[in-house]
């Protein structure tokens, strides 16, 4: 009798260490150790989600929980890989589901090719890919954006825009085609935010729309002073203003990550998530100071909002170790 309790009690004991947040409900910064710069995430019609980042090659990864993360595969072959800006990088990718294809927008620009850089698209029918490029969307000459990367797409009421931008040309909107993948005929360009900002993202709530940003210096390893910030709007083509009523077009903001000890130059934004507890959670990349040779690595921060509707961080800065996101009884597909 005795040693059938005790098996029981340890079958229970096992049952429960198996639960998702009954033996560790903690995650560790950062998520993913490894280079990660730029995030993107989805969460796909298979229950997990998938996250893609700044690379010659764009990396994918999949995830259940948003904190155990596996490599897939790349976005594209190297014979597949985007060529019609000569000699650049892919940056800032933007991965979305569009009329039953995963598109994926993305820069491709080099250090200094302000006028010659650009975003393109590439489509899937899966978010891990591979991808087949559709080539250029618009380059900076022929938009009239200096600097045009980092793009970030945006649907509402039927409608599709594009917002994108960076340091010296400001942030911008445009109305996209039904199919995302085009330009709209006569649509016109919409500055929302000034010259000291990129990596945007449009996060509607309630009844604004709240306009996230990255300023300062992204890539100088531990003297990076990149910070994520934010404004908000009753339009989704602004006025957006940050806490004081200052305009964002001014280059003003509302500070909501900035670096700390252990992690330096914290910017460029994911989609916020929400979890099954309800809770919004958000990604982005830093310098681990102890290691800043890595490269921008992957954090993850839960959003708070405070009783006047404004997006923060506990003391605006990354945690070590926090409390990790909540989701119960996900079935997952192959």
């Amino acid at each position: 009798m005795f040693l059938l309790l005790m098996r029981n009690l340890f079958f229970i004991l096992m049952l429960l260490l198996s639960v998702p947040g009954i033996a560790d409900d903690t995650y560790t910064n950062p998520v993913l150790a490894s280079k990660a710069p730029d995030p993107t995430i989805i969460r796909a019609a298979d229950g997990y989600f998938y996250l893609i980042a700044t690379d010659n090659l764009p990396p994918v990864y999949k995830s259940s929980d948003l904190v155990n993360w596996s490599f897939v595969r790349r976005t594209f072959s190297q014979d597949g890989r985007p060529s019609w800006e000569p000699n650049a990088g892919i940056w800032a990718p933007d991965i979305n589901y569009i009329n039953g294809k995963y598109v994926l927008y993305y820069s491709m620009s080099v250090w200094g090719g302000v006028e010659t850089c650009g975003i393109g698209i590439a489509v899937s029918d899966k978010p891990e890919g591979p991808y087949t490029d559709l080539g250029k969307l618009f380059r900076s000459n022929e938009i009239g954006v200096t600097n045009s990367i980092d793009p970030n797409y945006y649907e509402e009421n039927g409608k599709k825009y594009l917002i994108w931008g960076s340091l010296g040309g400001g942030i911008w909107v445009i109305e996209l085609n039904d199919d995302g993948l085009s330009l709209k005929e006569g649509s016109e360009k919409v500055q929302i935010a000034g010259t000291s900002f990129e990596g945007a993202y449009i996060h509607k709530r309630g009844g604004y729309y709240y306009l996230f940003a990255s300023a300062g210096s992204c890539c100088n390893g531990v003297n990076s002073t990149y910070r994520l910030v934010v404004g908000r709007s009753t339009s989704l083509k602004g006025t957006y203003l940050n806490k004081d009523g200052q305009r964002m077009l001014d280059n003003k903001y509302a500070l909501v990550i900035t670096s700390n000890t252990q992690f330096k130059g914290t910017g460029h934004c994911s989609e916020i998530v929400t979890d099954d507890a309800g809770s919004n959670w958000i990604f982005y990349h830093a310098y681990q100071a102890s290691n800043p040779e890595t490269g921008r690595v992957l954090l993850l921060s839960r959003i708070k909002w405070d009783e006047a509707g404004w997006p923060y961080v506990d003391n605006n800065t990354p945690a070590l170790s926090a409390p990790k996101p909540v989701f119960r009884y996900t079935c997952f597909s192959k």
